[in-house]
């Protein structure tokens, strides 16, 4: 039996003890009052969450899940609209916050309740896009703070059912292929999942996360992907979905199962997926799986997230996704640089928000890590570090990459020859705690950890340099309106306003076969270099 059928024979069993749980509770006692019970799962029942109530009047009440993901609390005395919160692996005070390891953290509504009839109530990844939605229409930045004003405040049942809508269209495809009952009307938050494994099956393969609200630094609007990591909704804090592919995603989790070998990118906006909305925009990531033979058994997972910093993405739980797919022979390739530079804390409206979360220090000139003191978390050699520590504790093998250049000549200028930029210098108003060059600290770690190193900065500087003037528009994000209304009205990656940092699909494909080039030539990687094509 492979891991595929495993995992949904384990989640088949799991479901028939759920449904056996409720049926033993009810044969053993007859309620004296009807009472709300549900389900909190992400990509599977989550035990020990912490679940709060919050109905139309303020009044609250916690509880907490059993074995089986399930909850239950009284309805006598509670007035509808519901708002449901659950926590798990922390604290609630912590859900807003990206400085440390954040929680997983959802909610759901409940608009209508029956006095006289028991309720269902589930927390799950659907259910809070929906609240995700309703609470970026009140105003919130995204729904833990809704959740934290602990009130349901100006409820409006017409957005709700906006948000109910977007949602059953872009999963459309996947509950009619699971023949889940009524999916014209199907609510993620009521719809009895404990006696339908099909839809846990669902659940399993959805990536769950909030965004990060770049101006407060707090979490904010609630993003979903599938298994593969390709976006299904998120990029607007409202709105429509990208339709999920039930087969399609089916598909990848037994590829990723069955693969002899793994390869995890761990990165930023350089190397990540990209919604279809915003093609040709492309990260390497998304086209390095095709430099590979296809009887070479390498599964590629790029789990990398735009705006992330090296450590961000691990407070942020965008590593958290990847970590338990992670094997002993399988290859960890971490590529972070971009925005750990983000550390001017006089950058008006974002700065100190960028410090306290994305905010990494390079080595100094002597090669070693600084940081503020008693904050050794905020040397980038110790982030980077402690993704090789997670990697081979798993048995995998880590690889660090120098970032991709930027577009930016001696001057500063987004034109070529370009140079290296992935430095910090202090600036007059004294913004940046320390100076010195994160290419370099790339190095150095590599160097002290005993880990393979792919310069691809140094790459990329020499591909871009050997193309004509202004050619390099041609790979970098640069697109005529006309071919993607996205790019219009100067929007950034647009003709009036060109992304030198940034790849369209030429561009991913290049810098794919620069990656692939580059393991070719590194004896550290012969084995994995001999599957590429």
């Amino acid at each position: 039996m492979n891991y595929y059928k495993k995992k949904l024979f384990a989640t088949r069993c799991r479901t028939l003890l759920i449904g056996l749980s409720i049926l033993l509770t009810g044969c053993q006692s007859i309620p004296k009052s009807p009472n709300l019970t549900g389900l909190v799962i992400e990509q599977e029942p989550l035990t020990d969450a912490h679940v709060q109530l919050i109905d139309a009047n303020g009044k609250q009440l916690q509880t907490i899940t059993d074995a089986y993901g399930r909850y239950e609390f009284p309805l006598a005395g509670i007035t509808a609209p519901l708002l449901l919160s659950a926590v798990s692996e922390g604290n609630a005070e912590d859900c807003t916050k990206n400085s440390i390891l954040r929680p997983i953290c959802m909610a759901a509504v409940i608009e209508k309740i029956n006095p006289n009839q028991h309720q269902i109530g589930n927390i799950n990844p659907l259910t809070d896009r929906i609240v995700s939605d309703l609470a970026v229409a009140q105003g919130f930045i995204g729904p833990q703070q809704w959740v934290n004003s602990k009130k349901i405040g100006a409820f409006n049942p017409i957005q709700l059912h906006a948000a109910q809508n977007e949602l059953r269209k872009g999963f459309k495809q996947a509950l009619q292929l699971l023949d889940v009952r009524n999916s014209g009307s199907f609510n993620p938050a009521t719809y009895p999942i404990q006696s339908d494994d099909k839809l846990i099956e669902l659940f399993s393969l959805i990536h769950h996360n909030r965004n990060y609200d770049n101006n407060t630094g707090e979490t904010g609007h609630t993003t979903l992907a599938d298994i593969s990591f390709r976006p299904i909704v998120g990029l607007m804090p409202q709105g429509a979905y990208e339709p999920f592919d039930l087969l399609r995603a089916q598909q990848e989790l037994v590829q990723i199962n069955n693969a002899n070998r793994r390869i995890f990118i761990v990165g930023d906006s350089t190397s990540a997926v990209y919604e279809q909305l915003r093609f040709p925009r492309k990260g390497w990531g998304q086209a390095f799986e095709a430099r590979f033979n296809q009887d070479s058994g390498i599964k590629v997972i790029t789990g990398s997230r735009a705006g992330r910093s090296s450590r961000d993405f691990f407070n942020g739980r965008w590593f958290a996704q990847m970590e338990p797919l992670i094997r002993a022979g399988d290859y960890v390739f971490i590529n972070h640089g971009h925005n750990d530079q983000n550390c001017d804390s006089s950058k008006p409206i974002r700065g100190a928000a960028d410090v306290n979360n994305l905010c990494t220090y390079p080595n100094n000139s002597e090669g070693q890590p600084q940081f503020p003191n008693e904050q050794p978390e905020l040397s980038f050699q110790h982030s980077l570090e402690r993704y090789i520590k997670i990697a081979r504790e798993r048995g995998a093998i880590p690889v660090l990459f120098t970032p991709t250049t930027r577009i930016k000549n001696a001057q500063g200028q987004q034109t070529t020859p370009v140079v290296h930029s992935h430095v910090t210098k202090q600036n007059n108003k004294n913004g940046y705690l320390y100076t010195g060059d994160y290419t370099q600290t790339i190095k150095d770690t590599a160097t002290a950890n005993a880990v393979p190193l792919i310069d691809l900065e140094a790459a990329s500087i020499q591909f871009v340099n050997g193309l004509a003037a202004n050619e390099w528009k041609h790979y970098w994000l640069v697109v005529d309106p006309a071919t993607n209304s996205f790019y219009a009205n100067g929007a950034p990656g647009s003709i009036e306003a060109p992304d030198g940092t940034h790849f369209q699909k030429n561009g991913a494909e290049i810098i794919a076969t620069l990656v692939a080039q580059e393991i070719k030539q590194n004896r550290e990687l012969i084995d994995l270099g001999g599957g590429l094509k």
